[in-house]
């Protein structure tokens, strides 16, 4: 029987992209939680629009927090200074609506007062994780190619003399594929935004000439078509174009599209909430199914009750790629889903959640669910 052929598409944004800035807002408040207090449960909301920053949720710490200084200072490191932009990281006004965490979630969360006896979930919900033996990283190689592309953009504006590029930007990556092996990109989409003076013709010979090689590169060729900034403008962006939420990008930040997603956002939340450990763990016990031969594409999925520590599943998919019997017996011998575990397996609780903002939450070799 003939190998499937098809192709698919995955999209990336920048760190200057409305929701990711307010990802990014997020997580440095969460990072300053736990560098004073690691028992800190945070549960932040962000919007952005125009000079206007919202901060919501439910945050419990000991943490002595400056939050409009923490605000101001991850706006100023994603690149919004420009103090004649309505979005800028000195010109923003902040408001919060922030209360502690509800004392009936607290009760079943906290180990010396759960009915488990021990950490329980923070929620209800389903997680996954999901490898792919496609790539060295062992991600999708459309989703890994389009964070290159946005990543490469955030690098040259910042660091390479590029200094028309602006922080907003987006990138799609489409890949054919002949069964479950990439053979070739078809098509490659960025919008950047740019100085008013730039001329889209110049930004296009930018794409084409110097980013595209640089970060695709065997798999940029010259029958590969290339779309840039298809409206022909790309000057108002970011939250002053746009208004920014957090927790709007999820596909972005797992898989982009390739494997299933449980819905729950990852960004703003401390690890007793396993919509964020409970899908990195996933990830982890995929990576270690694809790792070990049993098989080149494996997808985990764990559910939980609010306040129990024991999941309620756990379920693994090889898609006909390997043995799931013998791979499924390996997760329910190896690993343990418990959610105190999971924080202590992957060591949770430092202030590391900044580094996972943007470019994806896989797919780096520094964090300890990729090792």
């Amino acid at each position: 029987m003939a190998e499937l052929r098809y192709t698919f598409t995955s999209e990336s944004v920048s760190e200057g992209h409305p929701d990711k800035v307010c990802d990014f807002i997020a997580d440095s408040v969460l990072d300053a939680c736990l560098a004073q207090d690691p028992r800190s449960r945070v549960a932040c909301e962000v919007l952005c629009k125009n000079n206007q920053v919202v901060l919501a949720g439910e945050i419990t710490t000991k943490a002595r927090l400056d939050y409009v200084q923490i605000v101001r200072e991850a706006i100023r490191t994603i690149g919004y200074d420009d103090p004649s932009e309505a979005f800028n990281a000195d010109g923003v006004f902040v408001n919060m609506c922030l209360t502690a965490q509800s004392p009936d979630i607290a009760q079943g969360v906290d180990e010396d007062t759960s009915k488990a006896g021990e950490q329980g979930a923070g929620d209800q919900g389903i997680m996954f994780g999901y490898a792919s033996d496609e790539t060295p990283e062992l991600m999708p190689l459309p989703i890994l190619l389009a964070h290159r592309l946005t990543r490469g953009l955030a690098e040259d504006r910042k660091y390479n003399g590029f200094t028309w590029l602006r922080p907003d930007s987006k990138s799609q990556v489409s890949v054919a594929y002949e069964g479950n092996t990439p053979v070739a990109v078809k098509h490659i989409l960025v919008s950047t935004q740019h100085t008013a003076k730039t001329k889209q013709r110049a930004i296009r010979g930018y794409v084409i000439d110097e980013l595209a090689p640089r970060v695709l590169g065997d798999w940029f060729t010259k029958d590969v078509r290339v779309d840039v900034n298809p409206t022909g403008s790309f000057v108002i962006g970011g939250p002053t174009g746009d208004c920014g939420v957090t927790g709007r990008k999820i596909i972005v930040d797992s898989y982009g599209g390739a494997g299933r997603h449980g819905g729950g956002a990852f960004s703003g939340k401390d690890p007793s909430k396993v919509d964020r450990s409970g899908a990195y763990y996933c990830r982890y016990v995929a990576r270690q199914i694809v790792k070990r031969g049993l098989a080149k594409k494996a997808e985990v999925q764990v559910a939980y009750a609010i306040g129990l520590a024991q999941p309620m599943s756990v379920k693994v998919d090889t898609f006909g790629t390997g043995d799931a019997e013998r791979a499924a017996r390996f997760v329910n011998e190896k690993f343990d889903f418990r959610p105190g575990r999971i924080v202590r397996k992957l060591d949770l609780l430092k202030p590391m959640y900044r580094e996972t903002t943007n470019y994806g939450h896989f797919g780096k070799p520094n964090l300890s669910w990729e090792k």
